[in-house]
């Protein structure tokens, strides 16, 4: 399989401070990966920095073979960036349909679409933004990533306070978002085993860097491993 994204020794943080530091990691196409770690380590400014969030100190970004660093954050959409931020940023003065069509692109993905995978929102889609539960509006925020008819999805921590059943629906569409229909993404999650278990690969950030890089599977399977790179307890 041939590189979909290809991060190169890449440094990147807020003003002048840097948090991520030489980061180099390739995702190929279809797949998806884990990206763990603990509080504080580099994850969301990562996944802030492919979007163009942030300010990158050095290194360079390639997706689809699109040099992505030199692109500015609202140029990354059109590029096949499909952004899920741990603030959803949906549009709460409108409502659901209208957050939908209004960032809709062509391609595969339709509001359409959107509806038949979270039936929630097609029985609210007349209901503005301020008016959904925290799992609705994420479903949303999912929603308006799809329609933009990404090439990489871009997940922060998507099951954030979340009640559990809403989770384990939400694990459900993400699998089928990426298993079945082979859209690549990235998702960084607190509860490692819950992401592993639908993800092909994963990478483990401390202090800004990469320090563990491999199979999902291999964490899956070795705990002891998880709970060394984490720091944490199962």
């Amino acid at each position: 399989m041939s590189d979909l994204l290809k991060v190169e020794n890449l440094s990147a943080g807020y003003g002048e401070a840097v948090v991520l530091n030489n980061v180099s990691l390739s995702l190929a196409q279809g797949q998806t990966l884990a990206l763990l770690g603990r509080n504080g380590t580099g994850k969301t400014t990562f996944m802030n920095t492919l979007a163009g969030a942030t300010r990158q100190h050095g290194g360079s970004i390639t997706l689809d073979g699109v040099a992505l660093h030199q692109l500015p954050l609202h140029l990354r959409a059109s590029a096949g960036i499909g952004w899920v931020p741990q603030e959803r940023n949906i549009f709460k003065s409108l409502t659901v349909d209208e957050n939908l069509t209004a960032v809709a692109r062509p391609g595969k993905w339709t509001p359409k679409g959107v509806y038949e995978m979270f039936p929630r929102l097609a029985e609210r889609k007349g209901n503005l933004g301020t008016q959904l539960s925290g799992g609705e509006q994420q479903m949303l925020a999912v929603g308006r990533a799809l329609v933009l008819n990404p090439k990489l999805l871009l997940l922060d921590e998507p099951l954030e306070g979340l009640a559990p059943i809403i989770v384990q629906e939400l694990l459900r569409s993400i699998r089928r978002i990426t298993r079945e229909e082979g859209l690549s993404a990235i998702i960084v999650e607190q509860h490692p085993q819950a992401i592993l278990a639908i993800s092909d690969v994963a990478a483990v950030l401390d202090r800004g860097t990469v320090v563990h890089s491999g199979t999902a599977q291999e964490l899956r399977e070795q705990p002891e491993l998880l709970d060394k790179l984490l720091g944490v307890a199962r």
